[in-house]
């Protein structure tokens, strides 16, 4: 299953620079371990914003769930999730 995924990054102004230096760390771990795995397709960043767009393949909205929870930066998320499905119009098999 495909899924659109929009987040927008809202980090709290008393953050010491220590302190999001390491979630940005984690956060970077988290995100490439799902690259690599296949499961993270797609990532761009929105510019000018903290925010990206991601493309995610995986099994079911539970999976889906359970990558982006485990995002260390997850509960300072605002997120919108669409599933993806091919279009009819579209002349190429899959985007993947």
């Amino acid at each position: 299953m495909l899924y659109c995924v929009e987040m927008d990054v809202h980090i709290p102004e008393t953050w010491s620079e220590e302190k999001l230096k390491d979630y940005i760390t984690r956060e970077q771990q988290t995100s490439q371990k799902y690259q690599k795995s296949g499961k993270w397709v797609y990532l761009w960043r929105v510019a000018g914003q903290y925010s990206n767009i991601s493309i995610l393949d995986v099994e079911s909205p539970d999976e889906l769930h359970q990558i982006l929870t485990e995002l260390p930066l997850f509960p300072y998320m605002t997120m919108k999730v669409k599933s993806l499905c091919k279009h009819p119009n579209a002349i190429r098999e899959t985007m993947l």
